[in-house]
């Protein structure tokens, strides 16, 4: 976790902080925005995009909604790469064929700029891990068993916050993996950061 690192931003005319967490070392974004349900899903990606983080102030559900809006947003090809894409393909036959090297670092680059851009929606959370915003879900005990305990304010990114629900989950639930003998389910209860044993 990245620790000692503070975001600041400004709202209501003063200058406000928080502690900064990221569990995959991602360093503390520079430039904040406030965001609310009034945003647009197209702002939202530009200013993602840009490099611009967004402090969400509105509906916890809403934020999930702009969070698939951008994921859909990231993951469509536009319309001006679809246009080189049709050119590529007629000199395509002209260029050096890629190795599995340049297209596997190719995948890794597509990879992390889309994480980069869907880390950028970002939730405040109190210390004792609650959410002061409208229908945000009880998150409390699933980042005490992700984070430990939490002595003051932090901000944290709403794709990494619904990671350490998840992982929540699968630890209350379970998940089953084979079957012993009698054909009986065998069941794991993950902590968060363990990988699935399935793929699921």
């Amino acid at each position: 976790m990245n620790q000692n690192e503070l975001i600041c931003w400004d709202e209501g005319g003063e200058s406000r902080s928080a502690m900064w967490h990221s569990e995959n070392g991602i360093a503390a974004h520079k430039r904040i925005r406030l965001a609310d349900d009034a945003m647009t899903a197209d702002e939202a990606h530009r200013l993602a995009c840009e490099g611009t983080a967004l402090l969400w102030r509105g509906d916890f559900q809403n934020a999930r909604q702009l969070l698939q809006a951008l994921m859909r947003r990231v993951d469509k090809p536009s319309k001006k790469s679809k246009r080189l894409g049709k050119r590529s393909d007629k000199s395509a036959n002209l260029a050096p064929q890629k190795t599995p090297l340049d297209l596997f670092n190719q995948h890794r680059l597509i990879q992390s700029q889309r994480a980069r851009v869907l880390g950028m929606l970002l939730i405040p959370c109190n210390p004792d891990h609650t959410i002061s915003l409208r229908r945000a879900p009880d998150v409390a005990l699933a980042c005490l068993e992700a984070f430990g305990p939490a002595s003051e304010p932090y901000v944290i990114s709403l794709r990494e916050l619904l990671g350490v629900i998840s992982a929540h989950e699968w630890r209350k639930h379970g998940l089953p993996v084979l079957a012993d003998s009698s054909g009986e389910p065998i069941v794991v209860h993950p902590h968060y950061g363990v990988f699935s044993p399935i793929r699921g």
